[in-house]
Parts: structure tokens; sequence; C-alpha cells
């Protein structure tokens, strides 16, 4: 597989602006190359998230790696999740406030207000239907 590191498309990007259209899950050489670039470009940037569409790719797939956090939030230490056309299932009422940052925008970092907990539903980097809290 091509481990390339993929241009991230900064704010602005039409493609950001997009509503994101679900992955061919039929297309596996597709995702797997994708995938495998994507972490390469997010390990690359030292980011902590990455969906497709930051690297051009108007598809439902992000890769989310808390490792890089873990000095501050130690229970992401081992977090790592490819989410291939997630779904959002339940939120909780109760909200938390974190300073955030994207790669598409940066050096702004701004406090961002989500729900504590939620259930989402995902096919992982193998295809397989996951549902977790």
């Amino acid at each position: 597989m091509d481990s390339n590191i993929l241009p991230i498309y900064l704010y602005g990007a039409d493609v950001l602006r997009e509503t994101a259209r679900e992955a061919d899950l039929s297309d596996r050489e597709h995702i797997a190359t994708l995938v495998e670039e994507m972490k390469n470009t997010l390990k690359s940037a030292d980011g902590c998230g990455l969906a497709a569409p930051q690297v051009g790719v108007s598809e439902r797939i992000l890769i989310v790696d808390g490792t890089v956090v873990a000095d501050v939030y130690d229970y992401l230490k081992d977090f790592r999740r490819t989410m291939i056309n997630p779904v959002l299932l339940e939120e909780s009422k109760e909200q938390c406030t974190y300073s955030e940052g994207c790669l598409s925008v940066p050096g702004i970092y701004a406090e961002v207000r989500r729900p504590s907990k939620i259930k989402v539903e995902y096919y992982n980097e193998d295809l397989e239907k996951v549902t977790e809290e």
C-alpha cells in the first residue's frame, strides 16, 4: 500500500462545505489505501483527528488517535479508532467543554461544547460493524 502524506485542505475549501457521501464498502482497496494515507497524514501533522474531506475526499471516513493528547487525558492513552460511515445513535443531555483545534484551521483553538456521552455505529478498518458508547 502507498504510504503517502496527503495535503490537508484548509478552511474555505469547497470539499469542507459538502455533505460527505457514504464510503462504498465494496471498494475495499480504496478504503484501505485511504485509511492508511489518512493515518500517515494525521501522524505527520501531529493531530488527533482527521476526516476524509480534510484530505479532499468527500466520504464519511474519520480517524481518531487519542494517544496524542494522553498526557492531558490519560483515559485516551489507548484510544484509536477508524470510523467508516459513522452514524450517531444517541447523545447525552449532559454537555462538556474542551479546547479544540482543527488541522483545517491551523493555529486556532476554541472552547467547544459537546455531549458528554454518545453512542455511535460505524464500520471499522476490517469493515465490521461496531456499536460503542
